[in-house]
This record gives C-alpha cells, sequence and structure tokens, in this order.
C-alpha cells in the first residue's frame, strides 16, 4: 500500500515533469515550423504590429511585459487612449491562433479582414471595421445581452453570427484560446478546439446577416479578399500571447 508521502512525491513529479516539457510561451515547435507557422508576437518586441492611428506601435495604452501583450485599464473607451493595433500585411487564406485572457466585465476583440479606411469615428477615436472575433466577459459585459440571439458573446463573429451556446470557455483570468480559420469565402471560428461558428461570405444567407447587422452602412462589407489583422483597445485590461498564423492554399 503506498504511504501518502510517496503519493505526494509521486504527484510532484508528474507536475515538475509536465512543466518542464510543457511548450514555452510566444515558441514554436519543430512540427509547427514545419507546418508553416510563424509566430507574430515574440514575447518582447512590437515587432509585426502597429498603431491604426500611425506607423508606430502605441506609447501608451498597450504593455509589453512577462511575455504577455496586454491593454491597460483606461475606463473602457473604445481606441480612446492608446488605438487599437494592426497587422503589418494584409492575409487572406489562413489560420490564426491566439491566447486571450480577460478580465471581470472586459470587453476585447480579434479582427481579421480589416480595412483601416473603415472607422466609424473621425477624431481618431473608434475601432477600424472588419470580422471580429469578439473576447468579452459574458457574464458582466452589457454588450453580450446585446445583437441578436447572443451574437456579442465571446467567439462569436461580433454581431453576425453567435458562437455555439455549448462553447467551451474557461473561467474570468483563466487563459482561452482562439482560432480563426479562413480559406476563400469559408470562415470558421474555434474556442478551445472546439468549432463554435462556421460561415461561408459567398451566400445569400450570409449576405442577409450582413444586412441585418450594424454592418451595412458600410458599402461592399465582407467581400473583401483580404485584409490587416487588428487586436482591439477597448480600454479594459485584455492580455494576448502565443499569436501566431500559418497561411494556408489558395482556394479555386
Amino acid at each position: 500500500m503506498r504511504t501518502p508521502t510517496l503519493i505526494l512525491a509521486a504527484v510532484l513529479l508528474v507536475t515538475a515533469f509536465t512543466q518542464l516539457h510543457a511548450q514555452t510561451p510566444n515558441t514554436l515547435t519543430p512540427q509547427e515550423k514545419s507546418q508553416g507557422w510563424h509566430l507574430l508576437f515574440d514575447g518582447k518586441t512590437s515587432t509585426g504590429w502597429h498603431s491604426t492611428h500611425g506607423p508606430d506601435f502605441p506609447a501608451t495604452g498597450w504593455e509589453i511585459k512577462d511575455g504577455l501583450l496586454s491593454v491597460t485599464e483606461h475606463g473602457g473607451e473604445e481606441g480612446g487612449n492608446a488605438g487599437d493595433i494592426i497587422s503589418t500585411r494584409k492575409y487572406a487564406n489562413f489560420e490564426l491562433s491566439v491566447d486571450f485572457r480577460i478580465t471581470p466585465g472586459a470587453n476585447s476583440g480579434i479582427k481579421y479582414f480589416v480595412d483601416p479606411n473603415y472607422a466609424p469615428g473621425h477624431d481618431g477615436h473608434g475601432s477600424a471595421i472588419g470580422f471580429e472575433y469578439q473576447v468579452l466577459d459574458d457574464a458582466l459585459h452589457p454588450d453580450a445581452k446585446k445583437g441578436i440571439n447572443g451574437d456579442r458573446t465571446v467567439a462569436s463573429l461580433y454581431d453576425m453570427i453567435p458562437a455555439d451556446k455549448s462553447k467551451p470557455i474557461h473561467p474570468v483570468g483563466e487563459w482561452n484560446t482562439a482560432r480563426i480559420v479562413i480559406r476563400g469565402t469559408h470562415g470558421e471560428h474555434w474556442l478551445n478546439g472546439v468549432r463554435v461558428v462556421e460561415y461561408d461570405r459567398a451566400t445569400l444567407q450570409f449576405r442577409a446577416i450582413v444586412a441585418a447587422s450594424k454592418f451595412k452602412v458600410y458599402p461592399h462589407f465582407g467581400e473583401a479578399n483580404d485584409g490587416y489583422l487588428l487586436l482591439q483597445d477597448h480600454g479594459f485590461p485584455v492580455s494576448f500571447r502565443n499569436i501566431k498564423i500559418r497561411e494556408l492554399p489558395a482556394t479555386h
């Protein structure tokens, strides 16, 4: 019969082994490299990102510390203090993976197919328009109860398609992994390894969804075949890490 001391020692040994062999954040395994993955955040610098307000990375409102890329607190103002950050190049067919961690009541987003020329405000505030993988505290942020059928809750295609209600979301303060897959007009949102949204932009059904959304005022919204990636500054503390992407073959 095992003694409690031996059991405890075994548990500690397994824990230590797991931690030792866990992948270091903001790195790629040899297998990922062979599959074509590239890091969009190295854990130390802002390389690959700049402000939507100009060519430089924001001097305030964002923080790179302890391997995390984080929005700092400034009262929940959308794009107000520092503004969103945007990728330095466009992407068309891709698979994007991002770890995110929110704080109580937080709101943010991971956008794609972004056109920086489309912005709701002309005073330096507001967020550039594109498709958005919603990042939200569904329990505390009021946006979760707006929209249609929950299409503003976490992992949804914001204001257009709600994430599956059985989505596997981890509690506030813990890490979740978003994955966005785009192949031609086909799109998917994944949350913690489960597909929670699927759509085809080329269908009449999707055009009807756009027509019923807040994006109906933007001509040809959702029709572009490429665009920038964007991490949203919504004034709430939110952290990102393990931001990586691989480009997929063009569809015919």
